[in-house]
């Protein structure tokens, strides 16, 4: 399995920033600043869920949830976004820099909520900064 790994192109730039923009406008204009912090996209990530605003067969609005909790991944590792181009198409990932760690966020909610999972938002993101570390540490 062949993975070509690049920067994004404006298109999967514009991309990424409409599904932001989808889970950003859950705020109050005037509140919107909120998702500029770690915790800010974590409590809105967990508001949309227990408030059952997406279900499991919104496949787009749950890759929306996906990137926003990458956003929070990134922001507190230090990740970059990358695209992934394979056999099995083109997706958004995030990179570690200075090593070969690849994240894929777009699915990290989704994949539960559709499996018929509950998603402790807060729970999510401590085991995958826990394991991005760890695979960061025996990847060196």
């Amino acid at each position: 399995m062949t993975q070509n790994i690049e920067d994004l192109t404006p298109e999967d730039s514009a991309d990424v920033e409409a599904k932001r923009d989808w889970v950003r406008g859950h705020y109050e204009p005037q509140a919107q600043h909120k998702y500029e912090t770690v915790d800010g996209k974590l409590a809105l990530l967990d508001a949309i869920l227990e408030n059952g605003w997406v279900s499991a067969e919104d496949t787009l609005k749950l890759q929306c949830l996906g990137i926003t909790f990458g956003d929070a991944l990134a922001q507190h590792l230090g990740l970059t976004w990358v695209a992934v181009q394979d056999e099995y198409g083109r997706d958004p990932a995030l990179r570690l820099d200075g090593t070969s760690v690849l994240v894929f966020p777009l699915t990290a909610i989704s994949k539960r909520i559709e499996r018929g999972e509950a998603v402790d938002v807060f729970d999510l993101f401590n085991a995958a900064c826990s394991t991005i570390q760890d695979t960061a540490q025996h990847s060196a």
